[in-house]
């Protein structure tokens, strides 16, 4: 049974770059992205860049028989609006339901929190995993070319008030 757990210490973090990088590695390399042409991207993400996230985001990880597996970010926006961010599973878990888990159980938590809405950025030509996210009610509603990424970002919506 998975076990998620908020992410506090530096032992924690240590081993979420880990799960993130390496998670994030397989998309980097389907778009032969590298660390110099994108050195924003997840898989190339430092110790200091994951540590000024954790300043203004609630981390979570998922654990299975004590492992670190998978790991979730929550940011809350000056407006109210949460953002779900660096949603990671390691590829030798994914497809067993663990990112579903930690997608309701952050949810979840945002609710909790009183929030109404949760966004999300992704890459616009995964349709697989944009066609995931509307399974739990997220909508799209727009996209965006960054000059400093290689492909198109669709930002996608759920409403938590209904």
């Amino acid at each position: 049974m998975p076990d998620i757990k908020q992410i506090i210490t530096e032992e924690q973090l240590a081993k979420s770059l880990e799960v993130i990088r390496q998670s994030f590695r397989t998309v980097a390399e389907e778009m032969n992205m590298t660390r110099e042409k994108t050195p924003d991207h997840p898989a190339f993400y430092t110790m200091e860049r994951l540590q000024d996230l954790h300043k203004r985001a609630t981390f979570w990880g998922l654990y299975v028989d004590g492992n670190q597996v998978g790991f979730i970010a929550s940011e809350k926006s000056e407006d109210g609006v949460y953002f779900m961010d660096r949603l990671s599973i390691l590829p030798a878990y994914r497809l067993q339901g663990y990112g579903r888990k930690l997608v309701e159980y952050l949810l979840d938590y945002i609710r909790k929190q009183g929030g109404t809405k949760v966004a999300l950025g992704m890459v616009n030509s995964q349709t697989n995993l944009k066609n995931w996210y509307k399974s739990f009610g997220f909508v799209e509603t727009g996209t965006k070319q960054f000059k400093h990424l290689p492909f198109l970002v669709c930002f996608m919506e759920k409403d938590l008030s209904a």
